[in-house]
């Protein structure tokens, strides 16, 4: 047996290798990238830019070359090759075969009738898949003259505005097999202008006051080399500039710039040119200076008469230099409204407080998108006043909307989630907003302790509550430091949630007292002046169920011992009993009287289980405040290069400290203050988060994330509640490993849910296009959680300095993802590059298989 083994193992490894060649040779037919090149025509298959000798791959020039090769991913254009699968004529194949086949349509139509035979070509099998290929795939890139002289001449526009006037481009095409070329464009610059001097010509003397205020502000300077993109953003400011000082009626085009060259050599002589402003009256063209306008009146339609054209204004208000108009009756606190306008009479006309007052106004969420027009003041004789008209269309007051999701995540595999929300806007007639919804959710989980063979094994049901006023609620007035064009709010929220066959079953009672204002464009600052969260395990008994490897441990330390026999279970596996086995060991053994008298490293062991399970039994009581900030640069959802940067800070505890001590609570079970009879949390927790985009090439972007956190215990806490801990490991975080089974430290993972109190991680992803809508990922995952400053004493847990940064596990794979546009469907693997988790000197690489791999789930990009 050992010798037929031994022969007919490598014939079978021949066999395999030989049979794979086949499949290539296979593959590599069918994927011919010239299939659907007709004869005549020729395939792009590489394109090159040369400028001054050198060659250029900045991708702004090169995306002005109109023919680029189709998509390569590893060097082959694996979109091409999908494109090329499909059927160019899919529905003549299905003719051939069914219709135009007498005997095969007669036999078909027997099993099927003649209606769904035809309709059978317009299947998925038939039709779509051909449809799907395509729409997936990129048709082959044929050159074209037209095309290549398009891109020759806006190589030449590019480089004649960023200052070389003497630019020419010329285009070079050599065939590099069968069907195939490549595509080589040459430029050569000359040298550039450089502006010698600016002169200026403004016709209205407001403009050239104005301008005089801000020309060192100029985007073009003398010195520099020309460049048009400069003029341009001069353009914009100038205009911006002269709107926000209300220069009402200025557009863009007014402003032109006169270049000369004659006789000067590699200089420019730049005159700016504003004229007056013109309009037409009657037949006639009016030409004047331009004027500063102000606001001599604003009006408020409450309800947009100007959608309702026979509607009837019923109900006046004059507040405040506004004049507010209903055609119903009056619904709002004129304050609440008037205070999220920003355009006041006797004011200068802003573009900016125009903005500012659409952008507050749809913040209320009572309203849709304000309207706000203006219009030449009649009565004005110098007609340089405007009126301000804004129009407001109201939201309707009730809402209900019910919803249902698949979800994922960490704790169930599989969930089903329906929500009941509703709403009541403007609740005090101060643009308020009251939210209610209840939800439940029902799942299935493989890590569920009490799955009774049954798919959907654990459920939640909560409730949410939250009351939105659109300023600042507080004894005192904060427009000094909180001003209302930072679009402050006030939100007071509460909630409910019960849990159940999800760990030890939980009662989560929450609430908060929130303020969030906007300091300025994408930037927010949210601070919690107290948030409250009160956790009840409802079920402890099943501690030892849910968290086995605690369990497994207990277990096997009992078998060393003369232990009470009463607490195994005899006639089943012949372990301790849950709970009056578990808890009676661990009563012998830690108890005021103990009986049992372990070896010191089993004591240890025994007592850290026994405080483990005390901490994560125990209820929490959590009062705590915080702030946050957060800013972007992004500047929308195509924006590839931006970064974002997050921080909050955490303190909980110390205002219950004080009510402690002075209302003398009774101490509880650990020696610790209570409320309530329970051990409330006091720590203090803090956290930053950097991300950076920035797009790499065409198509592919490289995204970085980095983490820090830490929550210290002190006081009335030696340790974290699990709700405010670390963890490591899953799909938006070191993807080598499963949620929560990554660290503390080199620990190895010895608990089912491994926490800590303190977080680093590092994620690194280059994101690519493969064809379509298929998007490849490779990354790089670095990270790992620690216990520091509380009460754990595993040493291989814990940070102790800078030598603990060896315990950092790192991780890399790749993934697919499928954009659907709205949402992006994410399958990650990953795979333990470095496990710190092994001994040192077999950390890297040791477990780099796919037998040891983690395949991830996700929803949209983890960062």
């Amino acid at each position: 047996m050992y010798f037929w083994i031994k022969i007919i193992s490598p014939l079978k490894r021949i066999s395999a290798k030989i049979s794979f060649i086949i499949l290539i040779i296979v593959l590599l037919y069918a994927c011919d990238s010239t299939k659907r090149v007709p004869n005549g025509e020729n395939l792009l298959v590489h394109t090159e830019l040369i400028v001054d000798g050198k060659t250029v791959k900045k991708e702004e020039v090169i995306n002005l070359i109109g023919q680029k090769p189709n998509t390569q991913f590893l060097k082959l254009p694996f979109s091409l090759y999908v494109y090329n699968w499909a059927s160019p004529n899919p529905d003549s194949l299905f003719a051939e075969k069914f219709i135009k086949d007498t005997l095969r349509f007669q036999r078909t139509s027997r099993l099927l009738s003649e209606k769904q035979v035809y309709r059978l070509g317009e299947s998925f099998w038939y039709s779509g898949v051909h449809k799907f290929l395509k729409s997936n795939g990129e048709a082959p890139v044929l050159i074209d003259e037209l095309r290549t002289k398009k891109s020759l001449y806006k190589l030449k526009s590019y480089y004649f505005n960023e200052g070389y006037f003497k630019v020419t481009a010329t285009e070079k095409t050599d065939s590099v097999g069968l069907k195939k070329v490549k595509s080589t464009y040459t430029v050569t610059l000359g040298n550039p202008y450089v502006i010698d001097s600016i002169t200026r010509k403004i016709d209205s003397p407001v403009l050239d006051s104005l301008y005089l205020l801000t020309e060192n502000r100029s985007s073009v300077k003398k010195g520099e080399i020309y460049n048009s993109g400069k003029f341009e953003d001069e353009r914009n400011r100038l205009t911006a500039y002269f709107r926000n000082n209300g220069v009402y009626n200025f557009q863009q085009n007014y402003i032109s710039y006169e270049v000369d060259t004659i006789s000067t050599g590699d200089k420019a002589n730049i005159n700016l040119l504003i004229g007056n402003y013109s309009y037409r009256s009657g037949d006639t063209l009016v030409s004047k200076p331009f004027e500063i306008f102000k606001i001599s009146e604003v009006n408020i339609y409450t309800d947009n008469p100007n959608l309702k054209s026979s509607s009837k204004i019923t109900d006046t208000i004059t507040y405040n230099n506004f004049n507010i108009y209903s055609s119903d009756k009056f619904k709002y606190k004129p304050k609440a409204i008037t205070d999220a306008i920003f355009i006041t009479k006797g004011s200068t006309y802003s573009d900016f407080r125009n903005n500012l007052t659409s952008r507050s106004l749809a913040n209320f969420k009572i309203f849709n998108y304000p309207s706000i027009l203006y219009q030449v003041n009649e009565k004005d004789s110098l007609s340089n006043t405007l009126i301000a008209n804004i129009y407001l269309s109201p939201r309707k007051k009730y809402s209900m909307a019910p919803s249902v999701d698949l979800t994922h995540s960490d704790i169930q595999d599989f969930g089903i989630t329906a929500n009941l929300s509703a709403g009541i806007r403007n609740v005090f007639n101060g643009a308020e907003t009251f939210d209610v919804s209840l939800r439940g959710n029902i799942g299935s989980s493989r890590d569920n302790a009490n799955p009774n063979d049954q798919f959907f094994n654990i459920s939640e049901i909560g409730l949410d509550a939250k009351l939105s006023f659109p300023r600042i609620l507080f004894p005192f007035k904060t427009d000094n430091i909180i001003p209302k064009n930072m679009l402050p709010s006030t939100q007071i929220s509460g909630g409910y949630a019960k849990q159940k066959n999800i760990g030890l079953d939980k009662e989560n009672l929450t609430g908060s007292f929130t303020y969030k204002w906007t300091p300025k464009r994408n930037n927010s600052i949210n601070v919690d002046l107290f948030s409250i969260q009160y956790v009840k395990n409802i079920n402890v008994s099943n501690y030892f169920n849910v968290y086995q490897s605690s369990y497994d441990a207990l277990n096997s330390i009992s078998k060393n011992y003369d232990v009470n026999p009463d607490y195994y279970d005899e006639n089943g596996t012949g372990d301790l009993i849950i709970e009056s086995g578990t808890d009676g060991f661990l009563n012998d053994v830690l108890g005021d009287t103990p009986t049992i008298f372990p070896t010191e490293e089993d004591y240890n062991d025994i007592k850290n289980i026994e405080d483990r399970k005390s901490r994560l039994t125990e209820n929490n009581f959590i009062l705590s405040s915080s702030f946050s900030y957060s800013t972007s640069t992004k500047k929308g959802i195509l924006d590839n290069n931006f970064s974002v940067f997050r921080t909050k800070i955490e303190s909980a505890g110390n205002f219950l400290s004080l009510f402690s001590g002075a209302s003398n609570q009774p101490t509880g079970p650990n020696g610790n203050k209570t409320i309530f009879d329970v051990e409330y949390s006091q720590y203090i927790k803090t956290e930053f988060e950097y991300i950076k985009h920035f797009e790499f090439r065409k198509n592919s972007v490289i995204a970085t994330r980095a983490f820090i956190g830490v929550a210290i215990p002190y006081g009335n806490s030696d340790n974290i509640p699990f709700s405010r801990s670390y963890f490591a490991g899953g799909s938006n975080d070191n993807r080598a490993w499963q949620p929560y089974s990554l660290g503390p430290g080199s620990s190895n993972a010895q608990n089912d849910f491994n926490d800590a109190n303190l977080k680093i991680a590092f994620n690194t992803e280059y994101r690519f296009k493969i064809f379509g809508q298929v998007r490849g990922a490779l990354f790089v995952d670095v990270g790992n959680i620690w216990n520091f400053l509380d009460n754990i004493d595993i040493e291989a847990a814990k940070f102790t300095g800078l030598s603990s940064l060896e315990d950092i596990a790192v991780g890399s794979g790749f993934g697919i993802r499928y954009d659907f546009g709205f949402v992006v469907a994410r399958f990650d693997i990953g795979f333990k590059t470095y496990n710190p988790a092994n001994e040192i000197g077999n950390r890297w690489f040791r477990e780099y298989n796919f037998s040891n791999s983690v395949f991830n789930i996700g929803i949209n990009y983890p960062f």
